[in-house]
């Protein structure tokens, strides 16, 4: 980028910066109002991505302080990708640090949990394994030492101190949250199913072992790890729960 675009869109994006020089209007309108306009326009359409992004954040804190902290937002991370689905994926963290936020601390995972659906969505297609036959090959293996499981891509996890699932499965219909202990620690699994992204509320066990797999570890040691982190850790719950929802794209299995 040139000095000249440099100027320009760091002007674009600074509301009380003053319009760049050199800019002139063909119909001989005020340049500088000009500019102003647009640059509203460039604030107002990101703001709204992110409000189209994080549906949930957004109604835990209402619109107007939503917006208030997504132009603040806004004026220090400018967009880096031409694709607007990927702009504010470090939203969470600066909700993190923002301190009028502070008084909803479970805020950023929510987000977190927003923006990997995003993620879930957007992640690459996978051809995924019958279940049938992924159930079959697993009863037939002598040792689980040497096998791998191969998850779709768009299988992720999330833990968190906070209640995080159930609060945004609360916001998915009109039912009150009133009665919500958002307090209440919970980690979560997200993927997509088809077209269709789902979030299911796990223990640590579970997210210790998926996450395993994600690292691409065997299945001995992914079990290792899950009892580690949870004694309770049931192998058959989770491999059923990943089977059943089209997670697993295929078995390898090493000599």
């Amino acid at each position: 980028m040139n000095n000249l675009q440099s100027q320009f869109a760091q002007a674009l994006l600074a509301l009380y910066q003053p319009c760049p020089d050199g800019l002139f209007s063909s119909n001989g309108a005020d340049p500088a109002s000009r500019f102003a306009v647009y640059r509203n326009n460039v604030h107002s359409s990101l703001i709204n991505a992110l409000a189209d992004s994080y549906p949930v954040t957004l109604q835990l804190v209402g619109d107007r302080f939503f917006r208030a902290m997504a132009g603040m937002y806004v004026q220090a991370y400018p967009p880096t990708s031409p694709r607007l689905n990927e702009y504010g994926s470090d939203l969470a963290d600066f909700i993190q640090g923002f301190a009028p936020a502070a008084s909803v601390p479970y805020l950023a995972d929510v987000a977190r949990l927003e923006r990997l659906r995003i993620n879930a969505y957007h992640a690459a297609d996978a051809p995924v394994a019958d279940s049938q036959a992924v159930i079959n090959q697993l009863q037939q293996l002598p040792s689980l030492g040497n096998v791998r499981l191969q998850l779709h891509p768009s299988v992720t996890t999330l833990q968190s101190n906070y209640a995080v699932v159930a609060l945004w499965a609360a916001h998915q219909t009109s039912d009150t949250v009133a009665r919500l202990d958002p307090w209440h620690g919970q980690c979560a699994l997200i993927l997509r199913n088809g077209l269709e992204v789902e979030v299911f509320c796990i223990d640590s066990g579970c997210v210790a072992f998926i996450n395993s797999l994600n690292n691409q570890w065997p299945l001995e040691m992914a079990m290792a790890y899950a009892l580690d982190a949870a004694t309770e850790f049931d192998l058959h719950q989770c491999l059923g729960l990943l089977i059943s929802h089209r997670a697993i794209t295929h078995i390898k299995v090493q000599p």
